[in-house]
């Protein structure tokens, strides 16, 4: 029988049955009605809760909801029902004296288990052990399987002691289940045939009328749909998405940041970075071992590189050290998005004809910091470039002050800072609302003519550059203290469920 014929089986036969019964009275445990019904299918019990459900709905009937505990089999009761018990497997196999090891390689030979059931086998006296010899042998003839026995017993519904069922739930062979049944009895709409209620008003019934006298289903105002099984943003990427929307209403295009693996050269050489300095260590960068070189490199512009470190030019005498072409092969993770910047400044000077550009990067990038509440070995950068002829800090702190307006930080102050790349260097300071003190956001200053020259780029031209992390804004727009709550393998996943949407 299916499933569908089953419910209306036992939907007729549960109204039929409450139509004989007296006011007040009805059924006491529909497992009880299922059990005595004349449908024929494994799974009465269930259909017939699910029929009592939506006959409460309808208002046919009253019920009540109870659940109780019962054992049922684990995996290890099935086992042992089907095969024996492991004592009486261990005693079946030991049919004349021999060691341990020999006894529980019989055991496994004849598929049973050879770890559990020696202890029992002991503690009954159905076996020993010879202290000399180390053989074990039989101390009975012959033994019944009594832990089969109860769990048979228990699987066909008998409730044992207390004691019993305690020792087989130690040895895991039982377990619990909840079942859950209804008592009924008739409700105020009672009938012994269910009506078709209408859940919406159709073309049809406007145009017949029979909207009029037609009776609607109720709407449940309180009961919560059913939730969707959807994806959701995390926090940094609703952060994020909400910096690039900014940032491509303020005129710039997003530079591609898919490779995270840069080689030294544009990680650092281009950026007028001495290959010296502390940050080109070990101790602040991810270096690979494989590969360990990168294998292109653009010759021509690698010497002008080169030569500015070694010689200088443009007004500056360089670094006056022995550039090393080695040193920048090597392959890193990125430590700052400021080399995708660079190889776009480098293809922009390769153009005919230059036109201003303005840029950005919200991308990950990877640093060998120690970790800490505030600072992890990777995270998310931002960054922002203009690139125009005759720019000056007045532009730059400009542009600086109205994206921070964008994301809710109007007081903005600047310091004097140094950069290897940029000249005039400005940290950041914003005046957060949610902290209600002033903070650190981000590092800004406008591109050397060291770094520039090389590329090609016209003398006129100048480049305008700041950067923030993304971690520290959703952090301060989400309420946490710790970044290791935001982001790493602790975060938990309800978080990303259920954080409220980001809008500055």
């Amino acid at each position: 029988m299916s499933v569908e014929a089953a419910k209306q089986a036992l939907e007729g036969e549960l109204l039929k049955f409450l139509s004989t019964c007296g006011e007040g009275e009805g059924v006491a445990s529909t497992i009880e009605f299922a059990e005595k019904s004349s449908v024929q299918h494994a799974n009465k019990a269930g259909l017939l809760n699910d029929v009592v459900k939506s006959l409460m709905a309808s208002q046919m009937v009253l019920a009540k909801q109870l659940n109780k505990q019962v054992p049922v089999l684990s995996k290890d009761g099935e086992r042992w029902v089907k095969e024996g018990s492991p004592e009486f497997q261990i005693f079946q196999a030991l049919d004349t004296p021999m060691d341990k090891k020999s006894l529980m390689q019989k055991v496994k030979t004849l598929g049973g288990s050879a770890n559990p059931g020696m202890s029992v086998c002991m503690k009954e006296k159905w076996i020993r052990l010879d202290k000399e010899t180390k053989l074990i042998s039989r101390l009975k003839d012959s033994i019944g399987d009594a832990t089969r026995d109860k769990l048979l017993a228990i699987r066909d519904g008998q409730v044992l002691d207390k004691k019993v069922m305690g020792l087989l739930k130690k040895r895991k062979m039982l377990g619990t289940k909840k079942i859950t049944w209804y008592s009924v009895k008739k409700g105020p709409k009672f009938s012994l045939e269910r009506k078709q209620l209408a859940t919406d008003i159709t073309q049809e019934m406007l145009l017949s009328g029979e909207w009029k006298s037609a009776e609607f289903k109720k709407y449940s105002m309180v009961t919560e749909p059913k939730v969707a099984p959807v994806g959701a943003l995390h926090p940094l990427m609703k952060v994020r998405t909400e910096f690039r929307q900014i940032l491509l209403e303020m005129g710039f295009s997003e530079m591609p940041t898919n490779n995270f693996v840069e080689s030294s050269f544009w990680n650092f050489d281009t950026l007028f970075q001495p290959q010296q300095h502390p940050a080109r260590d070990a101790h602040d960068t991810f270096f690979l071992n494989q590969p360990k070189s990168c294998l292109k490199m653009i010759p021509d512009y690698v010497e002008r590189v080169k030569k500015m470190h070694e010689e200088g030019g443009h007004g500056s005498i360089g670094y006056r050290y022995d550039w090393s072409e080695a040193e920048s092969k090597k392959n890193i993770l990125r430590t700052h998005t400021t080399a995708v910047s660079s190889r776009m400044l480098y293809l922009l000077a390769q153009e005919k004809e230059f036109s201003p550009r303005k840029y950005f990067s919200i991308d990950r990038v990877f640093r060998n910091e120690s970790l800490d509440s505030t600072h992890l070995a990777e995270f998310h950068q931002v960054e922002g470039l203009v690139a125009d002829r005759g720019l000056s800090l007045s532009n730059l702190i400009g542009t600086i002050k109205t994206f921070f307006s964008r994301i809710g930080i109007d007081d903005v102050k600047f310091k004097p800072a140094y950069n290897p790349y940029t000249e005039p260097s400005m940290e950041i300071f914003g005046y957060s609302k949610e902290l209600k003190k002033w903070i650190e956001i981000g590092n800004s200053g406008m591109f050397r003519p060291e770094m520039l020259a090389p590329m090609g780029l016209p003398e006129d031209v100048t480049v305008i550059a700041w950067g923030l992390s993304l971690e520290r804004p959703t952090m301060i727009k989400y309420g946490y203290s710790n970044i290791r709550d935001l982001f790493g393998h602790k975060v938990s996943l309800d978080l990303v469920y259920k954080n409220p949407l980001c809008r500055y």
